[in-house]
């Protein structure tokens, strides 16, 4: 059975149709789901070393067991969404389930004193909570809230879009240092969960007011599992060589980034010791966003793939920086001009990839995105670094033991991932020059 196409406001039409009630979806639904990331990502680990168990295969595995369940979510909710031609659904049912299972982390803390099996129980129900709220996480904000927001942008207006988006990570960073992480310290940590399950779960239900199914969206003539792996076809990537470029550079530009940043606390505090790191993170954090929201205007003038190399050098630029800089306010500086690079430059990036989306394979890019700016940066980018940690051999004593210490030579060496970025842009731009001869 065929779904029906959905008729098309005129208003639609306009070159930057974007309204209040949009914007108002992109930035409450975009934050929000943010702060459950931020939470998944930077705070399950500690809940976990604090609560439950040291072992670090422990909490290797929670992070592998995310990053699968995360990226096959993307490309079965992002496959189904294109089949039924809704978001709005997923999109709302998603975050009431992600934030339940997100709350539901403050119950499955052993007690005080418990034996063994029930440490080990802990840690199968943490790994299948993980599992279940990435699965959910995954597959109502990266598949279903970004093919919207594909499909409610336009070629005209998407570098705002992105460069509002690219921001949210590190809002939802500040938000929850600044609000919720007393709660952690203070070890009450089913308050902690509680409190953003609840709210991702209340913007759930917002989303089925909010959130506007935007365009006529005709599903794809052929069935699901075919639609499921269509992005990973290489007679797909032939027909849509730009996509697969922009995806490509997407990947080398995320991939430098995790090079350093898993050590960049670390880094500051032990080789640096700089003592007020958590100012130095604030000052960047928020010059950088701000840096990003006005740089999204003069994205959507300048081009979005001409501003990429620009952006990425910016990016390497402030590498390069934090190489030499030492002390509060030389890190402070140069942390700036490396994060407004990488905002910039991957507010570009998700902006071309969106204009260079297949129509009818919307959903589907989610998953081929997920691939290229979460799966390989986070499974190459890491131990990049580490190579290079234990490659200079620099240490510390904690406590009378030993410990190897992030060194400068992580942002060289993200700098030269950063670098490769130049590879896909020139095909673009030979591909651009082929097509303007014919």
């Amino acid at each position: 059975m065929t779904t029906p196409t959905r008729a098309v406001p005129a208003a639609r039409s306009r070159r930057d149709a974007l309204g209040a009630r949009a914007w108002v979806t992109v930035v409450v639904v975009g934050l929000v789901g943010q702060l459950a990331w931020t939470v998944e990502n930077m705070y399950l680990n500690v809940f976990v070393y604090d609560t439950i168990s040291t072992d670090p295969n422990v909490l290797a595995g929670l992070v592998a067991a995310s990053a699968v369940a995360a990226t096959a979510a993307t490309f079965l909710v992002g496959a189904w969404s294109d089949r039924v031609a809704r978001r709005r659904p997923f999109i709302a049912v998603g975050y009431v389930l992600w934030g339940a299972t997100t709350a539901a982390f403050g119950l499955v803390s052993p007690a005080a004193g418990a034996v063994t099996t029930t440490v080990g129980a802990a840690v199968v129900a943490v790994v299948v909570l993980d599992c279940a709220m990435s699965v959910f996480g995954s597959g109502a904000n990266d598949a279903a809230f970004n093919a919207w927001v594909t499909e409610s942008t336009t070629p005209a207006n998407r570098g705002r879009v992105d460069g509002v988006l690219a921001i949210m990570p590190l809002v939802a960073m500040l938000v929850v240092f600044g609000a919720l992480d007393p709660l952690t310290q203070a070890g009450r940590w089913e308050l902690f969960f509680g409190v953003v399950g609840g709210v991702t779960a209340v913007v759930g239900v917002l989303a089925q007011v909010l959130v506007r199914e935007p365009v006529a969206t005709r599903p794809p003539a052929d069935g699901y599992l075919a639609s499921l792996v269509h992005g990973l076809r290489p007679s797909t990537a032939r027909r849509h060589p730009r996509l697969y470029l922009l995806l490509a550079a997407w990947a080398a530009v995320g991939t430098s980034t995790q090079v350093f940043l898993p050590y960049l606390i670390i880094y500051l505090q032990r080789y640096l010791r700089i003592d007020g790191y958590p100012l130095v993170l604030a000052v960047v954090l928020v010059t950088a966003s701000v840096v990003s929201v006005l740089g999204g205007r003069g994205i959507d003038r300048v081009g979005k793939q001409r501003t990429i190399l620009p952006a990425t050098g910016v990016l390497v630029a402030g590498l390069l920086g934090m190489f030499v800089a030492r002390g509060t306010w030389p890190v402070v500086a140069a942390g700036t001009v490396m994060m407004s690079g990488f905002l910039l430059a991957a507010a570009a990036l998700a902006a071309s990839v969106r204009d260079e989306t297949p129509d009818g394979r919307v959903g589907m890019v989610q998953g081929l995105r997920m691939i290229a700016m979460v799966a390989l940066p986070m499974v190459v980018g890491p131990f990049v670094g580490a190579a290079v940690i234990v490659g200079a051999d620099e240490t510390y004593v904690d406590l009378g033991v030993v410990k190897q210490v992030p060194t400068p030579w992580i942002f060289p060496a993200a700098a030269a991932v950063a670098v490769l970025v130049v590879v896909p842009v020139a095909l673009l731009r030979r591909l651009a020059r082929r097509e303007a001869g014919r």
